[in-house]
């Protein structure tokens, strides 16, 4: 039976949860697998090396450092912003998630972390830097 490697495409089910069992992503919920290229980058390497030498229906466990995951939580991601620059009707709590548009147009994904008085502490890291990540996977299909 034909075993999964680099490059190649692959259907994958799973479900990510964190060390405390917390279910943060699941394709199962979802009712369809994901499907990637091996070696493009596409996915965290760990996930991506979690599956290399699965088979078709072959179920397992990985453990993945966050180092091989979203990488550590960076201070540097953390900023301040005056609440004066928030919509008006907006009242922030921490753990809101908040959109803030780059001048060139793009996105980014930030995280209320603290709510001071005139000022909020946003977040810029990933949601799960700094974690380490257990995914269930099963091979459905390899191409």
């Amino acid at each position: 039976m034909s075993q999964v490697k680099q490059n190649d495409t692959v259907r994958v089910h799973y479900t990510g949860k964190l060390a405390d069992g917390q279910i943060f992503d699941s394709s199962v919920e979802r009712g369809e697998p994901i499907e990637f290229t091996l070696g493009q980058g596409q996915l965290i390497p760990g996930f991506e090396n979690g599956v290399i030498g699965m088979e078709v229906n072959q179920k397992k466990t990985i453990e993945i450092p966050f180092g091989e995951a979203y990488g550590d939580v960076q201070q540097e991601m953390f900023m301040e912003v005056p609440k004066s620059q928030l919509p008006q009707e907006m009242e922030p709590q921490v753990g809101m998630g908040l959109v803030s548009r780059n001048p060139d147009g793009s996105e980014m994904q930030l995280r209320v972390a603290e709510v001071k008085e005139d000022t909020i502490i946003v977040d810029a890291n990933h949601p799960l830097a700094g974690k380490d990540l257990i995914f269930e996977l099963e091979v459905v299909e390899i191409k």
